[in-house]
């Protein structure tokens, strides 16, 4: 079992399971809270999007990458971010951050909307970027510069 990091880490790994979706996962209390972001994050404070909570991860799930088969969802897989997260406010309808990735880094916020929705933002700061679309420009792994499409095939 993996021990936890200090400072803690974060991942946002590409996976395309039933559909494909953003799984950011951040290092807390020795576990990686999680949830699926559909359409991934973005860099603009303007833009809000819906993140649905999933179960906690165990922290050795930060390292996959490659084609998952489980009860968890199957398909391609790759590490999209990750780096360091520093916790802001944990409190149970909201949560912020910052973020020291090599795509993502700064302050964001998740705020719960429902029983199971939640809206991520990014916070505005200096690595805001207004009409910004980081996902399709960078859609290749920070570990391996694959596509998942590429894992996919390949494995």
């Amino acid at each position: 079992m993996a021990q936890p990091h200090d400072p803690p880490h974060f991942v946002v790994q590409l996976h395309d399971a039933t559909t494909l979706h953003f799984d950011l996962r951040l290092e807390i209390d020795g576990v990686l809270r999680s949830w699926a972001v559909p359409k991934g994050p973005s860099l603009d404070p303007a833009v809000r999007r819906l993140a649905v909570p999933v179960a906690d991860h165990d922290l050795e799930a930060a390292e996959f990458e490659g084609v998952h088969e489980g009860s968890r969802g199957t398909g391609a897989k790759i590490i999209w971010d990750e780096g360091t997260v520093e916790i802001l406010r944990d409190d149970p309808t909201h949560l912020s951050f910052k973020l020291d990735g090599q795509k993502l880094q700064g302050g964001f916020a998740l705020t719960r909307t429902g029983d199971d929705s939640w809206i991520l933002i990014k916070m505005r700061d200096e690595f805001a970027r207004r009409g910004s679309d980081i996902v399709g420009a960078q859609p290749n792994s920070v570990r391996s510069g694959r596509t998942w499409q590429d894992v996919a095939r390949d494995e």
